[in-house]
């Protein structure tokens, strides 16, 4: 298998299905204990979080930690960016001290572009990884879900998967419906019709939840965004959520026995999902925030081997 090879990783847009599998391959081999390419020379990183992040900001750093690499802290809150220094000059400095990798999560939709398109008077030199813009790519979240349905079906094409929820607002639904047209899956959609935008019609079909449990391999459930939903409408009510869309018991029982529900977290419990179902059969929250610590560390290598860090080449 030839590694697959990234200057940045910032979308899974432009991904083809082959370096798909060669990631998902590669991180399956990470977990099954194999021992990464040693580095000949010392590769650093920081990790600019912008917005709040636990999962993904310590599944990075864990994946960065068991590369070899060497991992300097960045805290946005005590950081020039707090007198107005833009996320370039930030980056610049960053490069001029010797960092070679930024992972970065920012409420701005491609606010990579300003570090990746350079103009002609620049010199930017340093792998952008995303861990998250706004509502636009999540690859990081898309790749470790991506490895956790392959592990258990062994394949994508006409698998049936229901995204339910803020689909609108979602990066983790933008991204994974991408690639799981692409990989051959069969892509429904449900929730709140005002959370539902008809621009996805091009990726599946939006309908009624309970007319598809029964007939779906993956349930796909998006996090509410108390934050934003409580602020634009007054009147949401979790408790309504939850009887209209959210997955209890009974629509539980009428899943596949080999079903899988999968939830990007956090989880509001007995909103999107009862609590007493985070840790059920079916349930595969964990087996995802487990696989994201081998998923990060195929794609940090991927952006290694085509910036030809540490050694790699």
């Amino acid at each position: 298998m030839q590694p697959v090879k990234l200057s940045h990783f910032t979308t899974v847009e432009d991904l083809t299905t082959e370096q798909v599998f060669n990631l998902i391959k590669r991180a399956e081999e990470f977990k099954n204990g194999a021992k990464p390419t040693p580095l000949t020379k010392p590769v650093y990183v920081t990790n600019m979080f912008f917005e709040n992040s636990s999962r993904t900001h310590t599944s990075f750093e864990m994946a960065e930690r068991k590369l070899g690499l060497t991992v300097i802290p960045f805290d946005p809150a005590h950081s020039s960016v707090k007198k107005g220094e833009t996320l370039y000059d930030t980056s610049l400095i960053m490069n001029a001290i010797g960092i070679d990798l930024e992972v970065i999560r920012h409420s701005k939709n491609r606010y990579y572009d300003s570090l990746i398109n350079l103009s002609e008077h620049q010199h930017l030199d340093m792998g952008i990884i995303n861990a998250g813009d706004g509502s636009g790519q999540h690859p990081s979240q898309c790749m470790l879900d991506m490895m956790t349905i392959y592990e258990h079906f062994k394949h994508f094409d006409k698998l049936k998967v229901v995204i339910v929820g803020d689909i609108v607002n979602s990066r983790v639904a933008r991204s994974d419906m991408e690639i799981l047209k692409k990989l051959g899956a069969e892509i429904y959609f449900s929730g709140p019709s005002c959370w539902y935008d008809h621009q996805f019609d091009q990726y599946g079909k939006y309908l009624p939840l309970d007319s598809l449990l029964e007939k779906m391999d993956v349930v796909m459930l998006l996090r509410v965004q108390h934050e934003r939903h409580m602020e634009e409408d007054k009147n949401f009510s979790a408790t309504d959520y939850h009887q209209k869309y959210g997955l209890d018991q009974k629509r539980y029982e009428c899943l596949k026995e080999n079903a899988m529900i999968m939830h990007p977290g956090p989880i509001n419990h007995d909103v999107e999902l009862a609590g007493n179902l985070v840790e059920a059969t079916k349930c595969y929250f964990f087996r995802q925030m487990q696989n994201g610590v081998f998923m990060r560390m195929a794609m940090i290598e991927a952006v290694m081997y085509g910036r030809k860090l540490g050694g790699l080449a």
